[in-house]
């Protein structure tokens, strides 16, 4: 009965627990040191440290890999730990357990400040690593980026660029037609995983790529060549390679519905990944923000620059779970698969996160049946709102 007040020991009890595979319940999990020592099901158990509402469901927390902001700071003004703190505490509770901060294409100042504090976030609860969205993007795609920063990376991008591969699992999305085929082998040779993205590819192109490593998909059908009868494009080549994950946004707004159908489709819950693409509006009421210059309006969630181009998304983890079901009418089950467990293979920690089970990190969520995040663990610490969300027992 002791371990029930250790401070390294807790234990949550919920009427159901998605481990990553199925939902089992009623059971309770044994965390250790930030670990999962246990998961046993049957009766509740007095000894519980928290046990959840009787309408909620505990699942692995959710990984975003494309996170350009949050709580009012976008990671190119702010690529400082402050800054990165304060987009991880806006995604929190939304059930956002781990994410990788996105730095879009900027000066080459930019990348090598946040190189530069990148160990100190790594720290920092919930942070996997780092994305780099550019600067090696097609100018023909390349949506709301800087079109005068993007560029193929010089001596001095490539070694900012590089040493993100020793800081947690980063990636780098690229047009792969736009570099050295070189050049994609020395970034995956330094750690990093690459993605292909704001691109104009043939399928060709996009295939040889992918036999040199790239394993990614940067936003699937925006800011890309398309599905076409005889040129199917990085879309058709994303749709019809199972080596490629791909990313999607999956807010109503960025992709069809009968766009994000025939994804799920074609690639299925283990190769399609929730991401938010979010910008410093979410976790705040504000309307407007600058980016890079160009004054950015939020009207009825979307995000669009002075000429109407989207400008990343006013969405949430949570949120792209709810609509994955309202959309594209996968079950709760294939959303929490897409938020959580795809992206973790994707980083390859599918020995680490997407799961629970013994031996696991202990990053979890909880979700009422309203689909609302009602509380989140991360590295087995509960979120501030925990007391308000769970019953404690001593």
């Amino acid at each position: 009965m002791g371990d029930c007040t250790s401070s390294d020991v807790i234990t949550i009890a919920a009427s159901q627990i998605f481990d990553g595979i199925a939902v089992h319940g009623p059971g309770r999990v044994r965390i250790t040191k930030g670990r999962i020592e246990s998961v046993t099901f049957g009766e509740s158990e007095p000894c519980a440290s928290i046990q959840l509402p009787q309408d909620a469901i505990l699942a692995p927390g959710f990984l975003d890999v494309q996170v350009n902001g949050g709580g009012g700071v976008l990671l190119n003004d702010e690529p400082t730990e402050a800054g990165v703190r304060r987009i991880v505490a806006a995604h929190r509770g939304a059930g956002t357990t781990g994410c990788l901060p996105t730095l879009i294409t900027d000066r080459s100042e930019v990348i090598e400040r946040l190189a530069a504090v990148a160990p100190a976030c790594l720290k920092i609860p919930g942070v996997l690593g780092f994305h780099l969205e550019g600067p090696a993007l097609n100018r023909s795609r390349m949506g709301i980026h800087p079109e005068a920063e993007i560029r193929v990376p010089d001596r001095r991008d490539l070694a900012a660029v590089k040493s993100f591969g020793g800081h947690g699992r980063s990636i780098v999305t690229l047009a792969p037609e736009c570099v050295p085929a070189s050049m994609i082998d020395e970034l995956i040779g330094a750690g990093l995983r690459i993605a292909a993205g704001h691109s104009d590819a043939t399928a060709a192109e996009v295939r040889l790529a992918v036999d040199r490593g790239i394993s990614g998909v940067t936003h699937l059908f925006n800011a890309m060549s398309q599905l076409n009868a005889r040129e199917p494009g990085l879309v058709g080549v994303a749709l019809e390679d199972d080596r490629l994950f791909a990313g999607i946004i999956c807010d109503g707004i960025h992709v069809d519905r009968a766009g994000l159908r025939v994804a799920f489709r074609c690639k299925g819950r283990d190769r399609l990944m929730l991401v938010t693409d979010a910008m410093p509006s979410v976790g705040t009421d504000d309307r407007q923000f600058l980016l890079q210059g160009k004054r950015i309006t939020l009207n009825e969630s979307r995000l669009t620059g002075p000429d109407g181009t989207l400008a990343g998304a006013h969405l949430t983890m949570i949120e792209a779970v709810r609509n994955a079901i309202a959309l594209i009418g996968a079950s709760l089950i294939d959303a929490l698969i897409m938020a959580s467990r795809t992206p973790a293979m994707f980083l390859g920690l599918e020995d680490e996160l997407g799961r629970i089970a013994p031996g696991y990190r202990a990053d979890l969520v909880a979700i009422n049946s309203a689909l609302e995040v009602v509380g989140t663990w991360v590295g087995g610490v509960g979120s501030t709102n925990e007391a308000t969300m769970a019953s404690h027992r001593g």
